[in-house]
């Protein structure tokens, strides 16, 4: 009874706010990513993009403006990671607040002597557990321009990793999955792109990853989407355990 009533109000969303195919076939044409779908895939998106708009907060501050296809390319990129897991996972927060370019949020941060520093730190993307995704709408248009990179799919990945707790790289995994099997294949990869960038080799991934495991995590995540062959072809392991996780096969 209960998917009864879910999938009849899923459809009441969608045929009261269905997204005009013009605003759709433009998401499909600025997200590389979703453009590479097959038309199944493209037309599950579609549903997810908007409930997506239906059930979160769009924010734009600083005087910055979002017209519709600007909302609908930002659903697009942020549906992705859940094609085939579906809203559920993104339950438990409400808002996007979207700033025109990199932000600069003002911390305070304690050291071991107990005196207070003011961090500026320049900011593209961040999330917090139950709170807002915050991200640049200058890197949100540059989503999937640069191979691998895309700030949306980043901080959705984080989102799903903070669903059993903290962000650490290790997210509520399926049934069938295998705990020891994602820390190895993870732990593994991370011990090996370390020691390369100490040799003083080159990455295949944006070094970002390196700054902790969920980084690591969120990285894996823009890379299996946007540069799926690149991935595929350096971390093997990580790319098979992000295809059981993410339900997809991108490449």
């Amino acid at each position: 009874m209960f998917n009864k009533i879910r999938n009849w109000r899923v459809q009441r969303t969608v045929a009261r706010h269905p997204i005009a195919e013009p605003l759709w076939q433009d998401a499909l044409q600025r997200c590389p990513a979703a453009r590479r779908l097959g038309a199944s895939d493209q037309a599950t998106l579609r549903v997810l993009a908007t409930l997506f708009l239906e059930s979160k907060s769009l924010e734009p501050t600083k005087g910055l403006q979002l017209d519709d296809a600007d909302r609908v390319l930002l659903a697009a990129h942020a549906c992705l990671p859940i094609l085939k897991l579906g809203m559920d996972w993104y339950d438990g927060w409400h808002s996007i607040i979207v700033y025109p370019d990199a932000f600069v949020p003002q911390r305070q941060k304690i050291d071991a002597a107990g005196v207070v520093h003011q961090t500026h730190t320049v900011m593209a993307g961040e999330a917090w557990g139950r709170g807002p995704v915050i991200l640049s709408w200058t890197e949100v248009l540059n989503g999937g321009k640069k191979p691998g990179h895309n700030v949306v799919i980043h901080e959705m990945a984080h989102k799903l990793d903070m669903l059993n707790g903290d962000a650490n790289g290790f997210p509520p995994l399926h049934r069938r999955m295998d705990r020891r099997v994602w820390s190895r294949v993870f732990s593994s990869a991370w011990d090996r792109l370390q020691d390369e960038r100490r040799n003083g080799a080159e990455l295949p991934i944006d070094p970002y990853a390196l700054e902790s495991p969920a980084e690591f995590f969120a990285v894996v995540s823009e890379q299996f989407f946007e540069a799926p062959a690149n991935l595929r072809q350096h971390l093997p392991d990580v790319y098979r355990q992000l295809e059981q996780f993410y339900r997809q096969h991108p490449f």
